[in-house]
């Protein structure tokens, strides 16, 4: 690698586009010295934002565009409009073509998994792909997929997500070997679908080189009971959202309870040190940044509606999946797996 790190950025992403990503990739050009940037978007709508951060001369390219991609658009229809055109879709071919070594874009999420595997392609030996997110916990941060991709994920496929995973948290944790658990209605053999109790099945009879913790069930993501949860996409969207719901619903009934009488309004003032580290440790901003899995390159997808801190956590995450080998370790992890599987399935047959 050399010392200079190239990141594409869908600069007209999110819901305000430039005014986000350029102080985003900003701050995050503050923390990592090697970085630079290729920025694609509309010409007269970055100007002045890039005027507003001088830091970044010397530092960043543009690539003009006309077309992007709209936030409720769907996926089929962003593919035959944006195709070879849209500034998403040649950021992404910008890492194709080795231009750059990540895309991070807050763009429509269908739409930028639709573009990134028709242009990237899975890596070989994966069916599908799958968002992962990072997600704080009691005991500090664990990674959860998938959290969108793939609704109906079968057994193999929960598979091949708990090699991803674990390479992720690997990568992002610098944890040797990750705890891996699997998403279910209870922790009992016996319990969940089908396909989850053969995944389970899988998981805890194949002599596969990752540490399966068993069962997880909802309340076990928040203690952070293992470092990778996997699910199938439905659920994992669905248990993300309400998270995500259920921490601002506890916000606005605190906030509520605090402003009530003269001595809870004091008694929040004498606890303010203890609000502001709660507020920095549920930070949303600060767990920006879901990462495209099972794809033959990097791909981070930022919150549409954050910051232009949250948007420099997100470019934090493509930092870590490139030093740190992401595509190479889940290229190498899936094929050591299906070797194994190779193996042992005849065995079991007999």
């Amino acid at each position: 690698m050399t010392d200079k790190l190239i990141l594409a950025l869908d600069a007209m992403g999110g819901d305000v586009g430039p005014e986000v990503v350029i102080p985003g990739a900003a701050l995050a050009a503050e923390r990592h010295p090697e970085l630079h940037f290729i920025l694609f978007g509309e010409d007269a709508k970055m100007k002045p934002w890039l005027d507003k951060n001088p830091k970044l001369a010397g530092r960043i390219q543009t690539r003009h565009v006309e077309v992007s991609v709209n936030m409720d658009e769907k996926p089929s229809q962003a593919l035959r409009r944006g195709r070879n055109k849209s500034g998403m879709w040649l950021a992404i071919d910008a890492v194709h073509k080795g231009e750059a070594r990540a895309i991070v874009s807050a763009g429509n999420t269908g739409a930028l998994m639709a573009m990134s595997r028709f242009i990237l392609r899975t890596l070989p030996g994966i069916e599908r792909p799958a968002i992962a997110a990072v997600w704080p916990t009691t005991r500090g941060e664990s990674v959860v997929l998938d959290v969108g991709a793939t609704v109906g994920a079968d057994p193999r496929q929960l598979l091949e997500f708990a090699i991803m995973g674990e390479a992720m948290a690997s990568c992002l944790f610098g944890i040797e070997h990750p705890t891996v658990g699997l998403l279910n209605i209870g922790v009992e053999e016996v319990k969940g679908n089908e396909d989850v109790k053969e995944a389970g099945r899988l998981l805890r009879e194949l002599k596969l080189p990752l540490r399966y913790a068993g069962f997880v069930e909802g309340d076990d993501i928040g203690k952070g009971k293992v470092d990778v949860v996997v699910t199938e996409g439905f659920t994992g969207n669905v248990a993300l959202k309400s998270a995500e719901g259920t921490a601002k619903q506890i916000t606005h009934f605190l906030r509520d309870a605090l402003r009530a009488t003269l001595i809870t309004k004091f008694g929040a003032w004498l606890a303010n040190g203890a609000f502001d580290a709660l507020r920095e440790r549920l930070d949303p901003r600060k767990h920006n940044g879901g990462v495209f899995l099972g794809l033959n390159g990097v791909v981070v997808k930022s919150h549409g509606s954050t910051d232009a801190l949250g948007f420099a956590t997100a470019i934090d995450v493509a930092v870590d999946m490139v030093k740190n080998g992401l595509v190479a370790k889940i290229a190498a992890d899936v094929a050591e797996v299906h070797s194994v599987l190779t193996q042992q399935q005849p065995q079991a047959a007999e």
